[in-house]
């Protein structure tokens, strides 16, 4: 009985650590979109955050990427709904925009954006999302490419700077779950 008390704290101890090892690693990711300006050949915007769909427009119309590939989004929707800002960004082209519509984890934007960079003949990219979402996202993104392409990290806020402790707490749970079955 006593070993198996003691064996239930020590596990409790160590998942506990793990838990404030991933947060702290979480927390410690800047907002990038303020700070650094790539050039790349793609983006990928993983959906499901607000403003990043923006920021990847923004960053075709300044031609600091060719394509841009919103991955996530709705199976039914067209690219008008997705953006409706759309006529407001000058002289961009539709086919520089791909909506992947099939996934809905970060895992399946990942692994349905793949096939597309490769179509795209894109030799590096920008990833965008939310600055909470970022660690995951990209720990994802580059054990899926091959070693050494390069993978520029655009995070932005999603609401406010100061990220709500369940939020944090949620995506510590999940980057948790993907360190064991996706990197």
């Amino acid at each position: 009985m006593k070993k198996t008390i003691f064996l239930v704290f020590t596990l409790t101890i160590l998942l506990l650590w793990l838990f404030r090892q991933e947060m702290a690693k979480i927390n410690r990711t800047q907002v990038t979109a303020w700070t650094e300006d790539h050039v790349a050949d793609c983006a990928v915007v993983l959906t499901g955050g607000p403003y990043r769909v923006r920021e990847g427009f923004d960053l075709l119309a300044q031609k600091r990427i060719k394509k841009l590939i919103l991955s996530g989004v709705h199976p039914k929707a067209y690219l008008r709904e997705v953006f409706p800002q759309w006529p407001f960004y000058g002289d961009l082209k539709e086919e520089d925009v791909i909506l992947e519509k099939r996934s809905k984890t970060t895992y399946g934007n990942i692994q349905q954006s793949l096939p597309l960079m490769e179509a795209l003949y894109c030799r590096d990219v920008i990833l965008i999302t939310s600055r909470l979402h970022m660690y995951r996202a990209l720990k994802t993104l580059t054990v899926a490419l091959p070693e050494g392409f390069p993978v520029y990290s655009r995070s932005i806020l999603s609401s406010s700077y100061k990220v709500e402790t369940l939020d944090l707490w949620s995506e510590t749970a999940k980057s948790l779950f993907y360190r064991l079955f996706a990197y």
